[in-house]
């Protein structure tokens, strides 16, 4: 599976161009796009959600979470903030995710990059 960030989903959906829209465009045709749950629940919280978008997006597989996952996370996030990164909470949680089902993530945001020392894959 190849894990999608809200960075690149939303440039996907307004038909932005960027190697990380062409990788989610393969990954879709492919059938390996998945979303971590918390990617879920970003993408449908704007208030101006489309109802076509809202149905792509609840068509796509959601990554499993697994026992311990939110340990896991919590000591991931410490790790990256003790090194003096950036570490937002939702971007922890997605990482931990994409670890743990060993999948490559798809993401505008730079900065999953802090993520990549503990394993995080970035496609």
């Amino acid at each position: 599976m190849i894990a999608i960030d809200t960075s690149s989903l939303r440039r996907w959906s307004r038909s932005e161009n960027g190697p990380d829209v062409d990788r989610l465009d393969a990954a879709i045709l492919s059938g390996l796009a998945a979303l971590p749950p918390i990617v879920l629940s970003e993408a449908l919280s704007s208030p101006a959600v489309e109802e076509g978008f809202v149905k792509f997006v609840l068509s796509l597989p959601l990554l499993p979470v697994d026992d311990g996952f939110w340990k896991r996370a919590g000591e991931l996030r410490r790790s990256v903030l003790e090194a003096g990164l950036k570490a937002k909470l939702a971007d922890s949680l997605i990482a931990q995710v994409c670890i743990d089902n060993n999948a490559a993530l798809i993401a505008y945001d730079a900065d999953f990059r802090h993520f990549t020392r503990a394993g995080l894959k970035l496609a």
